[in-house]
């Protein structure tokens, strides 16, 4: 296998990740939990995502999906961007049997190179995104 560079690093790792529920559908509200203006993103669609036929794709904590700004600054409004998904209500379970749950559905804004787009992330991370995406893990102030 050849050797990771810092470009692949940059999109995400795609190494073991354990089973987490897929809780947010298309449509879904998240909270932004960047500084980068926008306050409500809805979900547009989940990148890389293999369903089955007529069932809405979803997305899990640590996912890339494509977003709208639905609250925020005019700039970025009713735009379209990539997002991460930082953390999720529903229960994730992790390999130990712990099972954490946050109190709401947060994303990052992202740009298409992994880079993300704000400079400070408010609240925690959830170990899995941190883990995945690296960036994420050098700007969260508690990872969870």
């Amino acid at each position: 296998m050849a050797a990771k560079t810092r470009a692949v690093s940059a999109k995400g790792v795609e190494e073991f990740r354990p089973y987490i529920t897929r809780a947010l559908p298309v449509t879904a509200s998240l909270v932004c939990a960047d500084n980068t203006g926008a306050k409500i993103l809805k979900i547009a669609m989940v990148n890389r995502y293999k369903g089955r036929h007529s069932r809405m794709p979803s997305a899990a904590v640590g996912d890339f999906v494509t977003v709208t700004v639905k609250k925020g600054k005019a700039d970025l409004r009713k735009q379209i961007f990539g997002a991460v998904i930082i953390r999720q209500k529903y229960p994730l379970r992790r390999l130990t049997g712990l099972r954490i749950t946050f109190e709401d559905n947060a994303a990052v804004l992202v740009t298409p190179e992994g880079e993300i787009k704000g400079s400070d992330i408010k609240g925690p991370v959830a170990a899995e995104a941190a883990e995945k995406w690296p960036r994420i893990a050098n700007l969260a102030s508690m990872i969870v």
